[in-house]
């Protein structure tokens, strides 16, 4: 993906986006991975004179997302949207809804396509879909992925069906999780500690690196 001048990037999402930030000044990027990204960027790529905006919503699933996506996306006309969201849908049904995980799985997709589709229609904006993640001990970790994995691969087909650069991170969590274990990377199996930020920050800045179109000065 190439960086153009005066780029706007949006990162949505839920808390993992979200991170404590100012919702009385819209120009916060909070304390996690979009204010690394931004961070970088700017000090990398001066000229370009970037704009970034972060509408993360603590709590947020997939539908929450769609039921505020014009407001907090679509009149924003970004140039980039990042979306990073998943881990809450896979709470909720867990403990609320409990839906058959092919139920919940086909309205995870509905509701996602939804978004994109919208963007697709009203923006010209590039998308970047960010894989959702969770590091728990054993017992827990399989009932979790039993509901996360067949999201991800939901994520996987419409990043390929859309054309969106697509980043991998639940199988980087969970090798960092074991390589220096679990709280190192995430202070609850899902909310990234600063370590986990930076992996997330990373991840997303290769894929503007590698584009040979953007190059550091």
């Amino acid at each position: 993906m190439r960086l153009n001048e005066k780029d706007t990037i949006l990162f949505i999402g839920d808390s993992i986006t979200d991170v404590g930030r100012n919702r009385k000044d819209l120009k916060d990027l909070g304390k996690g991975y979009p204010l690394l990204i931004a961070a970088h960027l700017l000090e990398c790529y001066p000229e370009l004179e970037l704009t970034f905006l972060n509408r993360g919503v603590s709590g947020d699933k997939v539908t929450d997302l769609a039921s505020r996506w014009k407001e907090d996306c679509l009149e924003l006309q970004p140039d980039i949207i990042s979306i990073l969201v998943g881990i809450n849908d896979v709470w909720y049904n867990i403990d609320k809804e409990k839906l058959s995980i092919q139920e919940s799985i086909d309205k995870f997709e509905l509701f996602y396509r939804l978004v994109l589709e919208k963007a697709k229609q009203e923006t010209k904006a590039r998308i970047v879909l960010v894989e959702p993640f969770v590091v728990k001990d054993s017992s827990e970790q399989e009932s979790f992925e039993l509901e996360l994995n067949p999201r991800i691969q939901v994520i996987r087909k419409l990043a390929k069906e859309y054309q969106a650069d697509y980043i991998e991170l639940a199988e980087k969590f969970k090798d960092f999780g074991m390589k220096w274990g679990n709280g190192s990377v995430t202070e609850d199996g899902v909310h990234p500690t600063l370590a986990g930020h930076a992996l997330i920050a990373k991840s997303w800045l290769e894929k503007i690196e590698n584009d040979k179109g953007n190059k550091k000065n």
